[in-house]
């Protein structure tokens, strides 16, 4: 790396000023790494189609159901708190083969399990996949894009999970149509099930092939002291009227001056223990998002609506719109987060999700007629399940992200934001592991849980969270 010496301090304004000779080319690259995104929410979701089969196949209870759906978080949480060293030391593209690698392994491993517990051990594999793109997909675009372009290429990671949440859901209801209906059904001598984990290896080898066609990120290549190369990737991305012996020293410098967090910057002066407020509100946060169950629309949703007597062909059709209200609201939320603001996307959010999820309750509340809810109590639980979904996708699921992003002071952002993201793997865990059992015991009162924690969230914000829209990091404090 060039000393300080002989690199002069570029004007801020360089970088800023930057834009690409063809701005398609960066978009390729840009969609191409959120390739990982897409994995991520297809490997995330895909698994709802599964899960009655598994439950029959293996003849298993609840508990153990849930704890192989859930299993796969334990790997997601290794994958993200590994992925970012990984890619200092071997690069962005070589964690993103990697990856790749992984969900390949992972789709055949779960298609073709020869018992419970290794079927357990590849969502292991695959959640340390998703960990990992869920991290470097990020990164790596914010690395590549031109600053004026930025926030709108780092949307493409978002907008593909949503995308990818979509695309299993479709792939399973093909599937099952192919399969009669019958999730046990074979095709090809494997049960609907087995293919509809498997159908993922083709786009990780998509993903894998596209991570050997766009370039490794100019920070990574000035670490090693590649600056040749990282000046020439710079060009290709930014555009060739850039200085880019300036655009070199800006990130140079940058990197010099970076503050490596730890947790001890996250404690109160003087305690062993405590933590800073800003840190537990990125915490509250992170929960919120998880325990009002956003995802047993995505991981359970099939299992919901047969256990409420409506046939698996319709239960997989409406994991898929409500998947495509996912994506809904997500654009909304991508369009109004820079005009309205955090906080009140934030509070809309939490009354609206607090309204459908009482609707919810109410009626799951109903007594089955021939194992089917009566007619308007199962239109209600239909449209507040969607509706629910809406409210989330255009508030908490797109903000919180922003937030984690934007609230903390320099200092100690990398290390806060590592605490807020394993409090959300840890609360995601414990709704996915909880569900299929507080089902069992109460569906009514497990919806009647998370409404609560939905109405809890609006003082929370109102109290403690305080709004960032136009505010430079350098102002949090």
């Amino acid at each position: 790396m060039t000393s300080a010496a002989k690199a002069p301090t570029p004007p801020p304004s360089e970088g800023r000023a930057a834009h690409p000779d063809h701005l398609g080319h960066v978009i390729f690259i840009t969609a191409s790494a959120a390739m990982g995104g897409f994995l991520f929410g297809y490997d995330s979701s895909v698994i709802n189609g599964a899960v009655e089969a598994i439950r029959d196949r293996y003849d298993i209870g609840s508990g153990t159901l849930a704890q192989v759906i859930a299993i796969a978080l334990i790997g997601c949480a290794i994958g993200a708190a590994t992925a970012g060293r990984m890619a200092d030391r071997i690069g962005r593209i070589r964690c993103m083969q990697i990856s790749a690698v992984l969900f390949s392994i992972s789709a055949v491993g779960s298609a073709l399990p020869f018992a419970l517990w290794d079927l357990a051990f590849w969502r292991i594999i695959g959640g340390f996949a998703i960990g990992m793109a869920s991290v470097i997909g990020p990164a790596y675009i914010a690395e590549v894009a031109p600053a004026a372009y930025r926030g709108r290429l780092g949307s493409f990671q978002q907008a593909a999970i949503v995308i990818g949440i979509a695309v299993s859901q479709l792939v399973n209801y093909g599937i099952l149509q192919l399969a009669d209906g019958d999730q046990r059904g074979e095709i090809g001598g494997l049960e609907a099930w087995q293919w509809m984990l498997g159908v993922m290896v083709v786009p990780a080898l998509l993903y894998g092939l596209l991570s050997f066609a766009i370039p490794e990120s100019p920070r990574f290549l000035i670490s090693v002291g590649k600056t040749d190369r990282a000046k020439e990737v710079l060009a290709e991305v930014e555009g060739h009227g850039v200085d880019l012996d300036h655009r070199v020293a800006e990130i140079e410098l940058a990197m010099r001056s970076e503050h490596k967090s730890t947790f001890k910057d996250l404690l109160v002066a003087g305690s062993r223990f405590k933590l800073l407020p800003i840190v537990w509100v990125g915490i509250g946060l992170s929960v919120f998002q998880q325990l009002v169950g956003i995802n047993v629309a995505f991981y359970y949703s099939s299992t919901l609506w047969q256990s409420v007597g409506i046939d698996p062909s319709s239960s997989f059709f409406y994991s898929f719109t409500t998947s495509i209200i996912n994506i809904v609201g997500t654009v909304i939320a991508m369009v109004l987060v820079d005009r309205v603001g955090r906080k009140p996307l934030a509070l809309v959010g939490s009354v609206g999700m607090a309204i459908a999820l009482a609707f919810e309750a109410w009626a799951f509340s109903a007594d089955l007629v021939d194992g089917k809810l009566p007619t308007a109590q199962g239109v209600v639980a239909l449209v507040a399940a969607h509706v629910f979904v809406l409210f989330f996708a255009l508030s908490w699921g797109v903000v919180v992200w922003v937030f984690l992003g934007e609230m903390f002071p320099n200092r100690i952002r990398a290390a806060a934001l590592g605490v807020a993201a394993s409090a959300q793997w840890i609360a995601n865990w414990a709704i996915t592991a909880s569900f299929p059992s507080l089902a069992d015991w109460n569906l009514s009162g497990t919806y009647v849980i998370y409404t609560v924690f939905a109405v809890l969230s609006i003082p929370f914000v109102l109290r403690y969270v305080k709004e960032t829209k136009g505010k430079a990091l350098e102002e949090m404090g």
